[in-house]
C-alpha cells in the first residue's frame, strides 16, 4: 500500500508519502516567522500559506518518495481538531485527488494519529507495532494536555485533559510575559537550561487532585503578580534563566507526575509521549527518569515527529485501512472541534 498524507491543522503544512509502514517521505513547511511577529497563529494568514504551500510540498514528497501519483493507493488528511480554514486546506485538497485517481479516502483525527507517533522510530522513520504495549499516553502541545489510555491498537479512553490552558500555551503566555519571541516554548527550554529551576517556587496546579485534568491558567497568573511584585528582574539575565527554569520545572513537574501517577492507577507496562511540548529537553529527562524508577517502558516521539506532521497522519491512516478497511465519504467535511473521545473503539470515560 502506498498512501499519500497531509496535515493543515494550523501553522505547519505538511505531506508524506507512506508504505507498508514505512515513511517514504515527510515534507514540512513551518509558518513560524510570518506568526511570530503577531504573537501567535493568525488563522486566516496560515490559510493562506497552506494554500500556497501544499500543492508544492505535495510534489515534494512524492518526488523524495519516487512514487508517481497514479501509484498511490489511498489518500488521508487530517479532519480535525484545528483551525477550520487552514484544515479545510489539505482536507479539500486530499478529498479532491481521491476523487480523480479514484482511491480510498481517510479524515484522520490529528490527536489520535500523535498516540502512535511514539511508535514511528529510525532514520527513514517505520512504524514499530510489532512492539506494541498497551500504554498511558501523554499528549502535550500548545493547544492541548491529555493523557489517554490505550488499552490495544486504535482502542483508546481519554482519561482527563487540560481545564483552560494548556502547557505549551502556558509556556508561550509567560514568554510574552518576559519578552520572549513567539513560540516562547523552545526558548525558555534553552534559557532554563543555565537557570536555578529552585530559584522561584511557583505553584503546580491540580497536581495532587484526584483526576487526571490540567489546568496552567493559573501558574501564568502567579507569574503576572510575581514580575509585577519584582519590577527590575528582567533587567537581570541570570535571573531570567531562573525564571524560564522555575516555570518550566514547575510545568513539568506536574506533567510527569499527573502522568505517572495514572500510569501506576492503570497498570500499564509503557508510557508514551508526543505533541510540540514533547521536545522540550527537562519533560524528555524526567519523564525518563521518572519512568526508570517506576520499571516502566518509554516511548518518546521522535522531535522531528513531535510537532505537526503528515507522518503521522499517514502511518495512523494506514494502520486504520489494515484494521478496518473502510474508506471515508468524499462528502464529509471537517471537524474543527473533534473530540479524541469520539475515536477508537472504546467510548471514552471522559466527562463531555
Amino acid at each position: 500500500m502506498i498512501l499519500l498524507a497531509f496535515e493543515t491543522s494550523c501553522d505547519e503544512t505538511s505531506t508524506a508519502v507512506v508504505q507498508n509502514g514505512r515513511v517514504l517521505s515527510n515534507a514540512i513547511s513551518s509558518q513560524i516567522r510570518l506568526h511570530s511577529e503577531y504573537g501567535g497563529v493568525v488563522p486566516e494568514l496560515a490559510a493562506r500559506e497552506h494554500l500556497r504551500n501544499l500543492i508544492p510540498m505535495a510534489r515534494t514528497a512524492l518526488r523524495e518518495a519516487g512514487v508517481a501519483a497514479a501509484h498511490l493507493d489511498a489518500v488521508a488528511a487530517t479532519r480535525g481538531p484545528g483551525l477550520p480554514s487552514a484544515l479545510m486546506v489539505g482536507f479539500k485538497a486530499a478529498q479532491a485527488l481521491a476523487f480523480v485517481l479514484h482511491r480510498p479516502f481517510l479524515g484522520i483525527h490529528h490527536h489520535e494519529a500523535h498516540l502512535y507517533s511514539p511508535w514511528i522510530n529510525g532514520d527513514p522513520p517505520a512504524s514499530d507495532f510489532a512492539t506494541f504495549q498497551p500504554n498511558l499516553s501523554l499528549i502535550v502541545s500548545g493547544g492541548h494536555t491529555m493523557l489517554v489510555h490505550v488499552e490495544s491498537e486504535l482502542n483508546h479512553h481519554l482519561l482527563g485533559a487540560t481545564l483552560d490552558d494548556a502547557a505549551g500555551e502556558c509556556f508561550d503566555k509567560v514568554g510574552k510575559l518576559i519578552g520572549l519571541p513567539y513560540p516562547a516554548g523552545p526558548e525558555i527550554d534553552r534559557l532554563a537550561e543555565r537557570g536555578n529551576p529552585q530559584a522561584f517556587d511557583f505553584p503546580r496546579p491540580m497536581i495532587h487532585e484526584p483526576n487526571d485534568d490540567f489546568s496552567f491558567s493559573g501558574l501564568k497568573t502567579s507569574v503576572r503578580y510575581f514580575l509585577r511584585d519584582h519590577p527590575g528582574l528582567l533587567e537581570d539575565a541570570g535571573r531570567v534563566r531562573d525564571l524560564c527554569a522555575s516555570v518550566q520545572a514547575a510545568i513539568v513537574d506536574v506533567l510527569v507526575t499527573k502522568t505517572l501517577n495514572a500510569a501506576r492507577r492503570l497498570r500499564v507496562p509503557c508510557v508514551t509521549a508526543s505533541g510540540g511540548v514533547t521536545c522540550n529537553r527537562a519533560l524528555r529527562r524526567q519523564l525518563t527518569a521518572a519512568c526508570e524508577r517506576a520499571k516502566l517502558t518509554l516511548r518518546l516521539a521522535q522531535p522531528k515527529l513531535c510537532t505537526d506532521n503528515a507522518a503521522m497522519i499517514g502511518i495512523l491512516a494506514e494502520r486504520q485501512l489494515q484494521s478496518r478497511p473502510k474508506p471515508h465519504l468524499l462528502s464529509e467535511e471537517v471537524l474543527p472541534d473533534w473530540d479524541l473521545a469520539e475515536t477508537g473503539a472504546a467510548s471514552s470515560t471522559h466527562r463531555t
